[in-house]
């Protein structure tokens, strides 16, 4: 997140397309998807996507499923599958 914070859209898609690490491609996704919803809005119908900037991101804790696994001598180990809310804020207007 603190890769792309703060930079305009297009570059930050860029930076997120060649970026090798786990987090970038869904990120990237989120991104687009943000651009998009952006642009269907009747205001916004007028501006080009290389005119928004990323205003605010950030990753919140989400839900946690707990699974058991068997371990040793009969008993039970916990298995906690995380997830994670990602929440972005892009703007036509650029923020220092």
């Amino acid at each position: 997140m603190d890769l792309v914070r703060g930079k305009s859209v297009e570059d930050a898609i860029n930076l997120l397309h060649f970026t090798q690490q786990r987090a970038s491609g869904p990120v990237e996704k989120l991104l687009r998807s943000a651009i998009a919803n952006a642009m269907n809005k009747e205001e916004a119908s007028k501006l080009d996507p290389e005119d928004f900037f990323i205003k605010e991101i950030w990753v919140d804790q989400g839900p946690m499923m707990k699974r058991y696994n068997p371990g040793p001598m009969g008993r039970a180990s916990l298995i906690r599958k995380r997830f994670c809310h990602i929440s972005v804020i892009v703007s036509d207007e650029f923020m220092d």
